[in-house]
C-alpha cells in the first residue's frame, strides 16, 4: 500500500483515532519526536470516508507545522510511512479502504492501517521485542485484540450488538437510561439511577430526559457523561447499577479469556492490557472484578492499565516495521512519559 517516493523528514507518521479524538506524531529514525497535532473523532460510518480522512488532515497538519515543516508538496512526503491505527478499521476490507484514502494523502511513503486496539496493545508492551499479549479496550465501544510474535492474531469485528458486543462507554450508558426509565415508570425495580441521571443536566426526572433525549435539546452525544455517574451509584452500593459495572467487567473477561485461548495463551505468563477512558478511570468495582475473574480463567496473566497515549502504540509499531534499535523504541516511549 503506498508508493516510493523520496527520502522524507521523518521515518514515522503515528496516527492514533478514536471516535472522539485524533492524536499524530512525526517521529524522526532515532525515536525523537519531531511535532504533534491534535483533532476531533475518527468515524468514517457516520462522516464518509473522505471526511473523516479530513479529520486526520488536520492534526496531521498541526504536527507537520510544530516540526517545522513546509506545506506537502506531490511527492515529498511528511514520513517514510505512515503507522495508522483506527476505530471503525474493524474488518480487512475497511483497513484497505481506510489505506488507500490516506495513502492518496501523500502523507507517507507507504501506509499501514490497523484498528486502533492495536494502539493500545503496542503502547502496554515494553521495549522493542516483537508484541506478544492481549489488549482490551473499553472506551465509547469496546474490543479486544492479541497478538504473538510470529504475527498471528486474535480479533473481533466488534461492530455493536449485531456482532455480539456489549458495553463500552455508549452501551453503558443506554443500559442505564433503560434501568432507570423502567425504575421510574414502574416496569423495572427500584434504582438511585432514575434521580441520580436526570439530575447531571439539571432535570428532575427522567421523563424529562426521556423527552430532552428524544426531541434533541440535549445531544445524545452528551450520554458519556452519564458513566461516571453510573459508576458513582454502583460504587455507592445500588444493586442496579452494581449489576451492569459487574457485567461489563465479565463482559472484559469474556474477551480477554477468548483471545488469550486463540493465541494459545492461556496457561502463559502473558500480559493482558487494559486500556480507553473506562478501564483508565480506575474503578475498584470494574477493575477488581476484572482481574479476579481472568485469575480465575487465565492465573497467569499479568493484568495492567495501559495509562501510555495510544499514539506512542501507532509510533513503536511502525519502528517495529523499520527495524529500529531498541533506543529509537526507548527515546519514544520516553518522550511520552
Amino acid at each position: 500500500m503506498g508508493v516510493n517516493r523520496p527520502a522524507a523528514p521523518a521515518a514515522v507518521l503515528a496516527v492514533d483515532a478514536g471516535n472522539s479524538k485524533t492524536d499524530v506524531a512525526l517521529i524522526a529514525a532515532d525515536g525523537a519526536v519531531l511535532g504533534t497535532g491534535r483533532s476531533g473523532g475518527f468515524q468514517p460510518p457516520r462522516d464518509g470516508v473522505e471526511a473523516a480522512v479530513d479529520v486526520l488532515g488536520r492534526a496531521v497538519a498541526e504536527a507537520a507545522e510544530a516540526a517545522g515543516l513546509p506545506p506537502l508538496r506531490a511527492g515529498f512526503p511528511y514520513a517514510g510511512q505512515v503507522a495508522a491505527c483506527l476505530s471503525n478499521a474493524d474488518f480487512p476490507v475497511e483497513e484497505r479502504r481506510l489505506a488507500d484514502a490516506i495513502g492518496a494523502r501523500g502523507w507517507g511513503a507507504a501506509t499501514r492501517v490497523r484498528n486502533d486496539t492495536f494502539a493500545i496493545l503496542r503502547a502496554g508492551l515494553p521495549g522493542s521485542a516483537a508484541p506478544r499479549g492481549v489488549a482490551v479496550v473499553c472506551g465509547a465501544g469496546i474490543n479486544c485484540v492479541g497478538m504473538l510474535p510470529d504475527g498471528r492474531t486474535a480479533r473481533f469485528p466488534a461492530v455493536g450488538t449485531i456482532s455480539g458486543d456489549w458495553g463500552g462507554g455508549g452501551g453503558l450508558a443506554e443500559e442505564a437510561l433503560w434501568w432507570a426509565a423502567r425504575a421510574e415508570d414502574g416496569r423495572g425495580g427500584p434504582t438511585e439511577l432514575a434521580a441520580a441521571l436526570p439530575a447531571r443536566f439539571g432535570l428532575g426526572s427522567m421523563g424529562e430526559l426521556i423527552e430532552a433525549l428524544h426531541l434533541g435539546s440535549l445531544g445524545r452525544r452528551r450520554l458519556h457523561e452519564l458513566v461516571p455517574v453510573l459508576f458513582a451509584v454502583a460504587a455507592a452500593g445500588d444493586p442496579v447499577a452494581s449489576a451492569v459495572v459487574e457485567r461489563q467487567a465479565d463482559e472484559v473477561v469474556a474477551l480477554a479469556s477468548v483471545a488469550l485461548d486463540r493465541l494459545d495463551l492461556l496457561g502463559e505468563e502473558v500480559p493482558v492490557l487494559l486500556g480507553g477512558s473506562v478501564l483508565t478511570a480506575g474503578h475498584p468495582q470494574l477493575n477488581g472484578r476484572i482481574v479476579a475473574g481472568l485469575a480465575e480463567r487465565a492465573p497467569r496473566a499479568r493484568v495492567s492499565v495501559v495509562s501510555a497515549p495510544p499514539v506512542l502504540g501507532a509510533g513503536l509499531l511502525g519502528l517495529d516495521a523499520l527495524g529500529s534499535p531498541p533506543e529509537a523504541h526507548g527515546k519514544l516511549r520516553a518522550h511520552f512519559g
